[in-house]
């Protein structure tokens, strides 16, 4: 079977923190043939483990790259791989993501609010400026 799955699913298998909905989180990713796992359930999911699971910016980045490695896990590889790049430079997964798709969309400049993403965004040759 070929699925897409919603954030509870993949925060399921990974935390078992629920035994009956975890076993068929993990039955279920296990069985199909192809796991489409779009952008924003990414984000999601990586917001979950970090801010409700407590889990460490390295631990989330193993996890996610587990995921990129799985062979019927199927995502935006260019994107996820942008945002482990701010993830794993101390950053938010989810402005990897929102640079690397709004380069993609065509946009040259990553504006935000935020000085840590503009700053990391920079270091890894990304065109970000700061609004202020």
């Amino acid at each position: 079977m070929k699925i897409s799955v919603d954030t509870n699913i993949l925060a399921r298998a990974v935390l078992q923190d629920d035994p009956a909905q975890g076993k068929a989180a993990g039955q279920l990713l296990r069985e199909a043939s192809l796991i489409a796992v779009s952008l924003p359930c990414l984000c999601e999911l990586v917001w979950i483990l970090r801010r409700g699971a407590k889990l460490t910016k390295e631990e989330i980045a193993v996890t996610i790259r587990d995921l990129l490695d799985a062979g019927n896990v199927v995502m935006n590889r260019p994107a996820v791989e942008a945002g482990l790049a701010i993830l794993e430079a101390g950053g938010d997964f989810a402005d990897g993501i929102m640079a690397y798709e709004g380069n993609w969309l065509g946009g040259e400049t990553f504006m935000s609010f935020d000085k840590q993403a503009v700053e990391l965004l920079t270091q890894q040759g990304e065109t970000a400026r700061l609004l202020s």
